[in-house]
């Protein structure tokens, strides 16, 4: 998600002429193969793939939330590793939405594209209504504040199934600030959170993308083998969970919703 009145564009990559780059003020915000869905450049991206791929047995069918929606990378994906998903994209400009939808290949079936802000539509949304919500929600480098509160961490729990996965990207420097505050805010709601990213990024090295994946379940994440998948990109990453994760908390506090004026 960009800024209000970007300007938008689609570059083809020149190092690869299936793959479309969608710019925002010539900042690359997405990026697909029109003639691969599986294939994904950027490294929280095939971290956030990794979890939808572990969330459940391989080629089942989920119910899926993408909140951000950009050139559709991950609906695309879903939808060619678990065919019969349903999915459901909320973007909020309007603009990236025509522009996927004029110059990119159709989205695949069973995916639909709500023009929308991502709390309002959470909200509205009914109880246990998916397997997995994956959120990357920006708005000019940063993650808007009314996504990244205790408040909209309830609301994601509440429309979860008991055994669903919450996924959300959040990019940040070092110190991670943001991100130690963002595990505080989504452990205050789920009973099982861990983080995954380049253990350089883990360790305060460099700016980048750090991976939460939390769910309502105790013990539910797939922690052993997302470790593994960590280990085998491109860019090797680590997993921070239990006890390494409250260390890398360090007395964080959750962030709460302001008051209502």
């Amino acid at each position: 998600m960009q800024a209000p009145g970007a300007r938008l564009d689609l570059a083809v990559d020149a190092a690869r002429s299936t793959g479309r780059m969608l710019l925002a003020d010539g900042v690359e915000q997405s990026y697909v193969d029109v003639a691969d869905p599986a294939y994904l450049r950027f490294e929280y991206v095939r971290r956030m793939a990794a979890g939808a791929d572990l969330a459940a047995p391989a080629g089942a069918p989920l119910d899926v939330l993408h909140l951000g929606g950009g050139a559709l990378t991950l609906p695309r994906y879903v939808a060619a590793t678990r065919p019969g998903s349903a999915q459901t994209v909320v973007e909020r400009d309007p603009e990236v939405v025509a522009l996927v939808a004029r110059e990119l290949p159709p989205r695949p079936a069973g995916v639909e594209v709500v023009v929308a802000d991502a709390r309002e539509a959470v909200t509205a949304a009914p109880a246990d209504a998916y397997d997995l919500v994956l959120a990357d929600i920006y708005q000019a480098a940063r993650m808007p504040p009314h996504v990244a509160t205790v408040g909209f961490a309830a609301e994601v729990a509440r429309v979860l199934r008991p055994d669903g996965i919450y996924l959300v990207n959040v990019t940040d420097l070092p110190p991670l600030a943001g991100t130690r505050m963002q595990v505080a805010t989504l452990r205050a709601v789920f009973a099982d959170v861990c983080a995954v990213a380049d253990r350089r990024m883990l360790r305060g090295r460099r700016y980048g993308n750090v991976v939460l994946a939390a769910a309502p379940a105790p013990d539910r994440l797939p922690v052993a083998r997302l470790v593994v998948r960590a280990l085998r990109d491109p860019v090797p990453g680590g997993v921070l969970h239990g006890p390494a994760l409250d260390r890398f908390v360090a007395g964080a506090r959750p962030r709460a919703d302001e008051p209502q004026r």
